[in-house]
């Protein structure tokens, strides 16, 4: 049984209430200021008391230490910054590392002027502007920023709210956040004033973020695994730091929080579920190997899969602009990761397999073929997919009724696009046939409900466009935003009777796909919709 936000936050008040009364402070009161530096390499000096000194697991490998792979890789193959690179370049680096652009960047916007809407079960909130401008950092101190990535305290003393995830970037040292600041702080100024405070009352207390700080807040910094090797420990840093993957790939308590034991075994959010990263064979990276997790996260698709929303948006502004020694680091730590536990599920319906069966052969089958293997580094293959298994369908549906871009990268530079289907497609018929995919060609997942496309249907919010929010145009009678004329059969298209009058009585084949009455059958590909 879930436990709803509202009730959890209650109790959540009365613990603040116990706190306060034993003399605990909130708010916590602001730093007291430092001398501003008007230049970023000035903000470095500005602190007294913080060591400049970049641990030695940090810095770039010698030339002669690189794989074979690398080595024959072109000149113009990104390169991690080495240990004499100034400070701007280093914290440009872990800009790309922590993907900062990509949630602080509105869509259209300037780079790093924040005012993203991020979605939370609290609410939506809105990210902040990182230029060095009155409506951003400007004014800040490298003191101040470290306390904000360590603590989640802004510059006033004030509680940052948890989706901006210093509990992960907790991890870098002082170096890496006075590089990062520094970088920031040369970049151009740009306004963007953001109204961020638009939680609903009462999660828009900002002091409640006192007490989630309490259940999952360790501001430790990163320690090398002397039990592991230097690539290892280079991955573990960059995954559970700046990279903040556990951010998005486990699974949220009630209060939001990651929940303890279920590191990387897939996490909703949004319209999304991000998927298992563990060695899981079924539904996560057990059968791809470490080469293969690198050439994903380069270039945004391999042999298993492509990258798209907003996976996508990771690779092209953050995975893809890292070195490949330091992608090999990451396929390293993730490889030797607890695995998620097998899940246990109950067969589908035959009904509802056949109904997807027709389904796809009428609507799929061209990109993916008949046997879901898909088309090398073009149209991903469903068979075997980690993606389609994962205990929850979200991303799957969201997919099939939004469309997908892979996201297009130096290394893949055409982004592949599946069309959407919620014009096309209803409730039932998406449930069908990704519960089909999900179960074909040895893949095994839990059967899709109708209602959970309906839900999901419903927060994607459909423009009219694609008239897929209310009702989807039945395949026999295309509505006025398909390129066939209106009244026509689409099941012609392509074939000489193309434009062919649909006619007026196909009742079965304007109907939604179903069983025949008694009988336990569904239509066949020819049959169903087309």
């Amino acid at each position: 049984m879930r436990t709803h936000p509202l009730v959890a936050l209650a109790v959540v008040a009365a613990a603040i209430t116990t706190v306060a009364a034993v003399g605990q402070s909130i708010p916590v009161p602001p730093l007291p200021p430092l001398k501003k530096a008007h230049h970023a390499d000035a903000a470095l000096d500005a602190r007294p008391a913080a060591s400049t000194a970049v641990p030695k697991w940090l810095i770039a490998p010698a030339a002669s230490a690189a794989s074979g792979a690398a080595a024959a890789a072109s000149a113009i193959a990104i390169q991690r910054p080495g240990a004499d690179a100034s400070a701007i370049e280093r914290g440009r680096y872990l800009a790309a590392a922590g993907d900062c652009a990509g949630c602080h960047t509105a869509a259209g916007g300037t780079p790093y002027a924040g005012g993203r809407p991020l979605a939370t079960p609290f609410g939506t909130v809105l990210s902040a502007n990182l230029t060095p401008d009155a409506t951003g950092l400007k004014g800040w101190n490298a003191d101040q920023f470290y306390r904000a990535m360590h603590e989640g305290i802004d510059d006033e003393g004030k509680h940052l709210y948890p989706a901006f995830p210093y509990n992960y970037f907790a991890r870098m040292p002082r170096a890496d956040t006075d590089a990062l600041f520094a970088y920031l702080q040369s970049l151009p100024p740009a306004a963007h004033p953001v109204d961020r405070n638009q939680l609903p009352f009462p999660f828009n207390i900002r002091a409640l973020v006192a007490v989630w700080n309490m259940l999952y807040l360790d501001k430790t910094e990163f320690k090398p695994d002397p039990a592991h090797d230097a690539q290892w420990n280079r991955g573990a840093y960059l995954v559970e730091g700046p990279g903040h993957c556990a951010a998005c790939h486990t699974p949220k308590t009630v209060l939001g929080g990651p929940k303890s034991g279920h590191d990387f075994q897939g996490g909703a959010f949004a319209t999304w579920f991000a998927p298992d990263l563990t060695p899981n064979g079924r539904t996560g990276l057990g059968g791809w190997t470490r080469d293969e997790v690198v050439q994903f996260l380069r270039a945004g698709r391999n042999a298993h899969a492509a990258a798209t929303g907003e996976m996508g948006l990771v690779v092209q502004d953050s995975t893809s602009l890292l070195a490949d020694d330091d992608l090999q680091a990451i396929a390293s730590y993730l490889s030797d990761r607890p695995t998620s536990p097998p899940a246990s599920m109950t067969p589908p319906d035959t009904a509802v397999m056949k109904a997807g069966e027709a389904i796809f052969v009428d609507e799929c089958s061209a990109c993916h073929r008949m046997r879901g293997q898909g088309q090398t580094l073009a149209f991903p293959p469903l068979a075997r997919s980690a993606n389609l298994q994962q205990s929850d369908p979200t991303t799957a549906l969201h997919i099939i009724l939004a469309g997908a871009q892979a996201a297009p990268t130096r290394a893949q530079p055409t982004g592949f696009t599946m069309p959407a289907f919620a014009w096309k497609l209803d409730d039932k018929q998406v449930a069908a046939v990704a519960t089909y995919v999900r179960n074909e060609w040895g893949n095994a997942a839990p059967a899709v409900a109708a209602d959970q496309v309906a839900r999901l249907r419903d927060k994607l919010c459909f423009d009219a466009h694609t008239d897929g929010h209310t009702k989807a145009t039945p395949m026999a009678h295309p509505g006025p935003n398909t390129l066939g004329a209106a009244d026509t059969d689409s099941r012609d298209n392509g074939g000489a009777q193309a434009g062919r009058a649909a006619p007026a009585s196909d009742a079965a084949a304007s109907a939604p796909v179903q069983p025949a009455s008694g009988t336990g059958q569904a239509p066949g590909p020819a049959q169903g919709p087309g």
